[in-house]
């Protein structure tokens, strides 16, 4: 069974080889892992970024399953290139599983960074916006297409000390899906 990789990954400097980590931890569960940097893309070409769309497409379409990491990517919720991947693979109705190495909630996330305040009983920001106040990890689409097509987010109690390289989340991912397909 093919498992496609999704997330943040793909932009930290050593790219190449979290995605053999993951894909080794996939392995070890009898599943293949498909990381969006498997594509060989010449980035230097006039239509890179198309060939990166139909190349991380055609892996989706490809896989059984997804595996996203939504930990919160520069701002406070979840890459949207991963998010746009996760409602791909929901809408294909294929398994959607999803971790993030932050434990705290969206509204906790955007406390931290963002004055907010009560308004009319609801979490505002400063232009007067709502802030989603669910306790839920990220934006309720997410988390509930990952409840109905695969299982609930699956967050460490506490957060851990490197963010991006920590997989322990990521292979509890793995062992849900292998049992699964």
């Amino acid at each position: 069974m093919k498992i496609y990789l999704a997330g943040p990954d793909v932009f930290l400097p050593d790219a190449l080889a979290i995605g053999r980590r993951k894909a080794d931890i996939c392995t070890r569960h009898g599943l293949r892992g498909l990381y969006p940097l498997d594509n060989s893309v010449d980035l230097a070409a006039g239509a890179a970024s198309r060939a990166i769309f139909a190349g991380n497409e055609a892996m989706m379409d490809a896989a059984d399953a997804i595996i996203a990491n939504l930990t919160p990517f520069r701002g406070h919720g979840a890459d949207p290139g991963t998010v746009y991947e996760l409602g791909y693979m929901a809408g294909r109705r294929k398994l959607c599983l999803g971790y993030s190495n932050d434990p705290s909630t969206y509204a906790e996330r955007v406390r931290r960074s963002t004055e907010v305040k009560e308004a009319n009983g609801r979490l505002v920001d400063p232009q007067g916006l709502t802030v989603e106040d669910f306790g839920l990890s990220d934006n309720l689409m997410m988390i509930h297409a990952l409840e109905r097509y695969g299982c609930a987010l699956v967050r460490p109690r506490l957060r851990p000390d490197d963010l991006w390289h920590d997989l322990t989340a990521f292979e509890t991912c793995v062992r849900l899906a292998a049992e699964r397909l």
